[in-house]
This record gives structure tokens, sequence and C-alpha cells, in this order.
């Protein structure tokens, strides 16, 4: 009998979809049911609309397909399938209200670890080997926590109590406090082979594999993300107002926006502030600047004389052991996560629910000595979002393949609202369109060698 099989494994399991269930419950906790039932942004969905499509989405797989089971309510296959349904029209559907979103996310969960108790892990549907499928389904409830955490952001009245987890950083190094400037140096990077992806099966999902040689010019890439200060040099300057360093779509869509600083910053009489969970604070100047979009950042590359990195590129600074010519899971080697290598959101309460400061962190070095390569901020690439050779679409088409191509990005690394086992491996991809900036994205740059 395979390891996936002991009592062990399955604990393992439920104990990874109770910790998404419990924090995705402690995010909700504190905003008000008629919050959770209204559309703040025709880019989000109601909050109500995220539970109930996370229960449907375990039902659909660990009850309906693992077990074969009918479905609660026939009507929920088209309210809360996300492909039928932008979100700018989900509140139009005949959603569960917040209260009966949760009874049914409660529901769904008492029987799936009921069926959890019986099922085989070890046979060969690979759907359920090494409980594949399992880790599916919690990941997904963190990355809709990281959305509906984008969602609370977005709401211009409401004081979240988030707002007011002003603890100290984790784990900060002396150079934190280094000026923004001085911490924009960058690391040589070796050109030559290394692999991309992963062939990983139990967590790494269908877009990350399989595992491929990539041979790379040497580069040099920045050590950290780039950060408000740095950014805001950019504004001052006047970089929202020339033409030059933008792409010609970006320009475009900066001109028609009529914008000219990152999303949820403001200029006072007593300086930048940037708006957090509700709530003004002064712009944190050794933050990486966080929700700007790909055009800006490109935009901010070209001004310094420097481009975004390919994901190939960020992929090798962020895991390339060259002293073994090995690949590490994680870009500090192959020990688990921590608060000490990485901001992500460990624990339910999620921490600072902002970036650290630059410089913080220094036991999540990469090899190459790039620092808060997993965590803090999503970095844009300069990539579009493709398949790697050898693709195989699994367990369905419509997590990846009905996205690949030039309309996304491919962004890296994880943001501070991403949980430890979506985010930390260093081989996870994200993509969105290029002028999103809801999101918790940043970046850093490169150059040619």
């Amino acid at each position: 009998m395979g390891m996936s099989s002991t009592k062990e494994e399955k604990e393992e399991l439920a104990t990874a979809l109770d910790g998404a269930r419990a924090r995705t419950l402690a995010l909700l906790e504190p905003v008000p049911l008629a919050d959770q039932a209204r559309q703040v942004s025709r880019l989000m969905s109601p909050l109500c609309w995220d539970l109930g499509h996370i229960a449907h989405f375990e039902e659909l797989w660990l009850l309906r397909t693992v077990a074969d089971a009918e479905p609660s309510d026939g009507r929920f296959d088209d309210v809360y399938d996300a492909f039928k349904h932008p979100r700018r029209d989900r509140p139009d559907l005949d959603l569960l209200g917040p209260v009966e979103a949760r009874e049914f996310a409660a529901d769904v969960r008492k029987r799936t670890l009921d069926v959890l108790g019986d099922v085989e892990l070890d046979g060969p549907d690979r759907v359920l080997a090494d409980g594949y499928v399992y880790r599916m389904i919690a990941q997904h409830e963190h990355q809709h926590d990281e959305t509906m955490l984008a969602t609370i952001q977005l709401m211009e009245d409401l004081a979240h109590p988030l707002a007011h987890q002003d603890g100290a950083p984790g784990a900060t190094g002396g150079s934190a406090g280094c000026s923004p400037r001085e911490r924009e140096v960058m690391a040589f990077v070796d050109g030559g082979p290394f692999v991309m992806g992963t062939d990983d099966r139990r967590w790494a999902y269908d877009n990350e594999r399989p595992g491929f040689e990539v041979d790379l010019a040497a580069f040099w890439i920045d050590t950290h993300p780039v950060t408000n200060g740095a950014y805001l040099e950019f504004i001052e300057a006047g970089g929202y107002q020339d033409r030059r360093p933008w792409s010609a779509a970006g320009w475009e869509w900066r001109t028609e926006a009529g914008l000219s600083h990152p999303e949820f910053w403001r200029m006072t009489p007593g300086g930048w502030e940037r708006r957090r969970f509700g709530r003004w604070e002064p712009l944190p100047p050794a933050e990486p600047a966080q929700h700007v979009c790909w055009y800006e950042a490109d935009a901010y590359a070209r001004w310094r004389g420097k481009r975004l990195p390919t994901e190939a590129e960020w992929e090798k600074a962020a895991s390339w052991d060259p002293s073994g010519e090995v690949k590490r899971p994680f870009p500090w080697g192959h020990e688990p996560p921590t608060p000490a290598r990485a901001n992500l959101a460990h624990t339910v309460s999620g921490g600072r629910f902002a970036p650290d400061p630059v410089g913080s962190h220094p036991a999540g070095a990469s090899p190459w000595g790039c620092g808060q390569m997993v965590g803090d901020v999503w970095e844009w690439t300069a990539s579009d979002f493709a398949p790697y050779p050898g693709f195989e679409p699994f367990p369905y088409r419509e997590y990846s393949e009905v996205f690949f191509g030039s309309e996304y990005k491919v962004l890296r690394g994880g943001s501070w609202a991403a949980h430890p086992s979506v985010a930390a491996r260093v081989t996870f991809r994200n993509w969105d369109h290029p002028l999103r900036r809801q999101i918790f994205a940043g970046f850093r740059c490169a150059r040619d060698a």
C-alpha cells in the first residue's frame, strides 16, 4: 500500500483543507454581511460569490468526481461557473447570500471529510494519486482568499481590521533601512542551461509541468523588488507624462485612463499616502511598490535603462544553484517556508497584510543573492503566458490552457497575501492582463549582461 493511503497522509490532507477554510472565514468575519453581498468593483465578484464558488468547486471535485455524489443544487453548475459569467455580471445571478453560502460550504466540507476517510489514494486514478485533487482544492481556496483580499482592499469606505495589523515586519535584516536607490543593486546570473518547471504531481499545477532545460544568456537582475521610494522618483521625474518610456499599448492605456500614479496612492499637503484596507497612511518608501500594472512596471524599467526579466530569467535567479547545478524548490533551499524566509500568508491572521521593507528576510535569499523573490509582491515578467514543451492539461482545460496567449503576462513569486502552499514554490505561475492594478503586484528589473 502506498504512503498516500496512510492515516497520516489523510490527516495531512484534512489539515490542508481545514487551514484554508479557517483562513477564508477569518477574512470574511469582520466584513458586514451587506458588504459581503455587494459588488465593490466590476473587476471583482461579490464576496459571497467567491465563497459559494469555493464550496461548489469542492463539491464538484471531492464529492461528485471522487464519490459520484449528486449535486446539492443543479443551478450552481451555472451560477458558480467562473467561465460562463464574467465578474461584472455575477451580482445579477441567483447567488446564495453570505449566510447561506457559509452554510453550503460547511455542509460540503463535512461530507468531503466523510468521503476522505474511505477513499483510496494509491490507485491508478491520476486525480486521486498522492492526494492531488485534495491539494488542488486547498490551493484553490487559498487563491480565492487572495482574490477576496483584493476585493476588500477596493472597499474605500470599509475600515477593515486588517488595516490595523501593524506589527513589526518579520525577520528584517540590517539592509532594510537602506535608501530606495541603494537597494537597486543588481546580481549577475551566469549564462548556461538550467531546468525550468517541475515534474511534481503532488502540488504543482499543469502549467508548471513538465520540467525542461532552458539555455539562457548571462544577465543582471535586481537583488530586490523596486520600492515605493524608487518608483516615486519615476513619478516626480514626470514619468507618467513622458511618452518615451512607455510601450504603445501602455501609453494608450495610461492616456485613456488619465493616470499619474499607482492605484491606492494619493498626494496630500503632508506628502504621499497609500490606502490599505480602508485607511490612508504615509507611503512607506522602503516597501516594495505594489498595485502597479505591467504597463507601469515596463515603463519604469525602460526609464531606468533596464527591462523586465523573462519568466525563465526570474526562475533561474530564484532557484538554480550553480555550485551543484541543481534546482531548489524554494530560493533558500529545500527547507519549508517560514516567516523568517518569506512574507507569505503563513497564518490565519496573515501577519502585517502588507509587503515587508526591502532587505527583510535575508534568510530567504536565492543562490545568486536575490532577496524576497517569494512573498511580499507578485512580480511582473516580460513573458506572455504560454505552455511549456510537453504541456498536458490536467485535470481540466479551464485552469490554464484557455488562458494561453499574448493577452496575459506572467507574474512570479507570490505576494504577502499568497499562502505558502500556493506560491512558495519557485515554479508557480500566475498570470493576468497587463492593465490589472488591483492585484498585489510589483516587479524587479533586469538587463542584458
